[in-house]
Formats: structure tokens, sequence, C-alpha cells
């Protein structure tokens, strides 16, 4: 997996880095492959609730898929350091592919065993291919410039985002013509053909560069505080969901609005990627991802004071506004704290980082609502972005980072 390294255009911009030979086309195609990560989750909510008849089912097979998805990340991601994109992506696609469309076919008319069913989720959620830690590996190797690179990744965190929102909706569309399981069929298409696009890229088709003994090691050094902001930051944004449903509920008896309430913290968080990008920044990288979890650790904390549903929702977007660019600097420090051969791999710890802390964060947070006033829960909440940041900057200050 490689590309010639771009020199340095004369205006860095997200335009500059679409135009870097062969960027549109593996960026769009990556992209058409992430979209079934959106599609999946939903879809196989709704399908096993139908073949089974039971939230509680249904529920426990999503929870199985996405653990096999979080936490074999980085074991998939080593195959793809170890062997390359195209020898090991494909196959997961296919794989992943073939575990969605047995699902498919398991929950189409309903009496399948549950057994069954959460046993090909957990395989298929083994199976799924890391496109993301993928991608942004690729950006390295396409942009040698540090600021270009960096508006990348802003770029690719950002159009992750919107694919979440997408997703679902799109699965709204189907569900309303036809079953559920059908979702899942399209998930498994959209994979399949986005990665096999992806892996047949110009931009893939070199040999890998690697280092002596890249991608067999059992660690990489200077994780610990991207990890850990990652960690703390997904466990914030799905605590502060929670949170919100509770809020707004308890305050106006209309949940109706809760969706509003998020959508202002994504739109909050896809404008602050963007500004991340776009700015010119001058320290490192270490001290901003300290600052931007702070800064998201304070707004939630402080969102608990909100007097309404109104200036909540301004509180949300000034929350979102430091999520992106907390996450796409924890990718950057990674990136940067690996060899060529390890970056995939250094970007899946990342990734599943945030989503080991959102999966944890909606139980805990769940468990606190019942006991503590609500501010208190909305203080507690940001202290885990805060206690990242204490991760990540005694980290800095003994400058021999930990094995992850």
């Amino acid at each position: 997996m490689s590309a010639p390294a771009s020199a340095r255009p004369a205006a860095p911009s997200y335009a500059a880095v679409l135009r870097v030979p062969h960027a549109r086309r593996t960026f769009t195609t990556a992209l058409v492959g992430r979209l079934s990560y959106g599609a999946v989750p939903l879809s196989l909510l709704l399908a096993t609730q139908r073949a089974t008849g039971s939230y509680t089912a249904s529920g426990a097979v999503l929870s199985l898929y996405g653990t096999a998805v979080v936490f074999l990340t980085p074991t998939r991601a080593s195959l793809v350091d170890r062997h390359g994109a195209r020898r090991a992506l494909l196959p997961l696609a296919v794989a992943h592919g073939s575990l969605l469309c047995a699902l498919a076919a398991l929950t189409w008319r309903p009496g399948a065993p549950v057994p069954l069913i959460g046993g090909a989720a957990v395989l298929a959620g083994a199976c799924a291919p890391p496109l993301g830690p993928t991608m942004r590996a690729v950006w390295s190797e396409l942009l040698a410039d540090r600021d270009l690179l960096r508006r990348a990744y802003s770029l690719d965190g950002v159009a992750e985002e919107l694919l979440f929102v997408s997703g679902p909706a799109l699965v709204g569309v189907l569900v309303a013509w036809t079953v559920p399981a059908s979702g899942l069929l399209l998930g498994a298409l959209l994979m399949v053909g986005g990665t096999a696009a992806f892996v047949t890229s110009p931009a893939m088709t070199g040999s890998r560069p690697r280092t002596e003994g890249g991608g067999r090691r059992g660690g990489v050094r200077g994780l610990s505080a991207p990890v850990a902001v990652a960690a703390g930051a997904g466990l914030a944004i799905s605590g502060v969901e929670l949170l919100v449903l509770a809020r707004v509920g308890g305050d106006t008896g209309d949940t109706d609005l809760v969706p509003w309430v998020l959508g202002a913290l994504s739109v909050g968080s896809a404008l602050g990627g963007l500004a991340n990008g776009a700015i010119d920044w001058r320290g490192p990288a270490r001290s901003r991802l300290t600052g931007f979890a702070v800064a998201l650790g304070l707004t939630i904390a402080v969102a608990g004071l909100a007097p309404g549903v109104l200036t909540l929702t301004v509180a949300m977007t000034c929350a979102g506004a430091f999520i992106a660019p907390a996450l796409t600097t924890a990718y950057l420090l990674a990136d940067e704290s690996a060899p060529a051969s390890d970056r995939t791999r250094a970007g899946a710890w990342v990734n599943m980082g945030v989503n080991a802390g959102s999966s944890a964060g909606g139980l805990t947070t769940g468990a606190l609502l019942g006991h503590l006033p609500l501010p208190l829960c909305f203080a507690l909440t940001g202290a885990t972005a805060l206690a990242s940041a204490g991760v990540a900057l005694v980290s800095g200050r003994r400058r021999e980072p930990a094995r992850v």
C-alpha cells in the first residue's frame, strides 16, 4: 500500500488534499465501504427484533456484533500492516459481506433461533474490514506535508460523521419499502463493492513500505495519550446523548426535541473539524490534544447548568466543536508515533478507544442517572474527558510512552 509522496502545494487547503493524485478516487471508494458501518447496526437491530419479537434479543445481538467489531479492530489492522491492504482487506470484506447475507437470510422471516443469529453476528463483526484506519494510513503515504495531512484527517473525520448520520437515514428509507433484513444486504453490497474499488485504486497498488519487525511486534509505542483521549471522548459523547434525553424529557416531556439537540452536537463537531483542519496550528499535536480534551470536558460539565432546551442546544454545539478536533489530533499523534509499517494498527487502537468508550458511556451514565442530580451527572461525564487530558499530559511529561 504505497503512493508517491506529494510535494507541498502553494496553498494547503481541503481542495489541495483532493487534488493529490489518486486521492479523490481512493477516499470516495473508502467512504462507500464505510457507509456500511452506518447502515448495518440499525438494520441488524430492526431485523433481529422482527425475527425474534424480542427487544432484549435484538439488543444482545447488536451488542455482540459491536463488541466483535470494536475489540478485534487492532488484530484485523495488524493483518493489513503485515500483508498489505489488497491481500488483507478484500478477503475480510468478502467474509463480512457473506455473513451479513447469512444474517439477512436468518432474519428475513420470524422464527430464527437467537443463538444462531448471535453467532453469525459475532462472526460478521470479527471480519469487519478496518477501512477507516487503513484510509488514514493511506493519507499518510499520499501526503508528505503535515499541514495537508491534518486537513486530510479533518476531512476524513467530518465525512465519517456524516456517514453515521446518512447510514441510518438510508436504512429508514429502505425499511419503508421492504423488510429490515434488506438493510443487511445493502450493507454487504456497500462493503464488498467499496472495498474492492478501494484496494484497486492506483494509490494501493505498490508494495507496502515496512521496517524490520514491522507489523509483528506486540505493541506500538506512544499511543497512551491518543488512545486515552479517544476513549474519554467516546465515553463522554455517549454519556451526553443519554443525559440530553433525560434532560429534555424531564424539562418538556417531549422527547421529539432530543434529535434536534443531539443534531447540534453533530453540527458543532463537523464545524469544529473543518475549522481545525483550516487553522495553521504552530504548537505540538500533544498540546492541542490535551487542550481539546479539556475544552470538551469543561463544556459538557457547564452544559448541565443550561436553564432551558435552547441554551442546552447551544451548549451542545459548543461541546461538539471540540469532538472532531480531539479525535483528529489523536489519530495524527498515533500516526506520528508509529513507523510506516504499523500505521494502520496505530490508528486502529485509537479507533478502538473511541468505540470502546462509547460502548461504556451509556452503561455508566445510565447507572448514575437514577441516583444523582442531572447537573452532577453532566459534570462527571465531562470529568471523563478531563481525566483523559490528564493521562495525555502525564504521558507527555514522562517522554517514555507505554506500549499499547
